[in-house]
């Protein structure tokens, strides 16, 4: 009898074990071989393209009468660089991050060959193609303004640093910040208004500086045109044959200039559009030679 009673005692001790451990097996955690979400990210030169994608990441538990798969979440962000002129077998790089949970890597383009991300304005990740990504903790300043906003776009600016600003932080009136500077080599994002010089700006849609000049790129939805200003001088206008949606895209992809759907290029004063990027997939046309490139 004694020997039944110390059976069930042991046996008792292992199951509430088991319940305290949740399960008496480990938990099991799988990352999915594939990668999802691919999305370009910025453009290199008229050749390649960089697109970003992750994995998900799948834990099952031992529930009580059967295991059930539970917490799907995403990580190992992954940078690839495509050329999207040629068609080839794959990338010509890529790169993935380790960390467990997603970074906000793909943020958006900050320069020709690096994608910026992370925990704007407290700090920023740079990702340069054929390098691994860099974490640079940043100290915020404030000069003349005191109502902060949420940081959607970084790009270049002048004297070596880079313009930071939301959709609608331009326009922002009374007291409210309207752009920040963002120095990665002092480390130091300054929020401000804009002073009369930059006053211009408000009506852009996208704004970065090459060499010492500023240029914008503004859409007009009733005329169907994208316009370019350099210095507040309407520099270019091109005429769009294709219905616009009202929230159309129009920015500055390191030196190519993203219209829509349209690649297109600044030369000698002019907007080149030589390719198209297609809103599924990873997929393009090369107008000069009516090619589709897919990946």
């Amino acid at each position: 009898m004694k020997g039944g009673i110390k059976k069930f005692q042991v046996a008792l001790v292992t199951l509430l074990a088991c319940v305290c451990m949740w399960g008496c097996s480990e938990d099991k955690v799988r990352w999915h071989e594939g990668f999802t979400g691919a999305k370009i990210v910025g453009f290199v030169n008229d050749s390649l393209v960089m697109v970003g994608s992750y994995q998900q990441r799948t834990e099952s538990h031992e529930g009580t009468f059967e295991p059930y798969w539970d917490v799907i979440e995403a990580g190992h962000e992954r940078l690839c660089v495509y050329n999207y002129r040629v068609q080839e077998n794959g990338p010509r790089w890529c790169d993935t991050l380790g960390e467990y949970n997603t970074t906000n890597a793909f943020r958006g383009q900050m320069t020709d060959s690096i994608v910026w991300g992370g925990d704007m304005p407290n700090s920023i990740r740079l990702w340069k193609v054929g390098e691994t990504q860099h974490l640079i903790n940043l100290k915020k300043i404030t000069e003349g303004c005191s109502v902060e906003f949420g940081i959607g776009s970084v790009k270049q600016w002048l004297n070596g640093t880079f313009i930071a600003r939301s959709d609608e932080s331009l326009n922002a009136a009374g007291d409210s910040c309207q752009y920040a500077v963002l120095d990665t080599v002092a480390k130091v994002i300054t929020y401000r208004q804009l002073n009369e010089n930059l006053e211009w700006i408000k009506k852009c849609d996208d704004v970065r500086a090459w060499g010492e000049d500023v240029y914008c790129l503004k859409f007009d939805k009733e005329e169907r045109t994208s316009s370019l200003f350099t210095n507040d001088s309407l520099g270019y206008i091109l005429e769009n044959n294709y219905f616009w949606t009202a929230g159309a895209i129009l920015q500055f992809q390191g030196h190519i200039l993203l219209l829509e759907r349209d690649v297109c290029l600044l030369e000698n004063g002019k907007i080149k559009c030589f390719a198209s990027a297609s809103s599924n997939g990873i997929s393009f046309k090369n107008k000069d030679e009516n090619v589709y490139i897919t990946y």
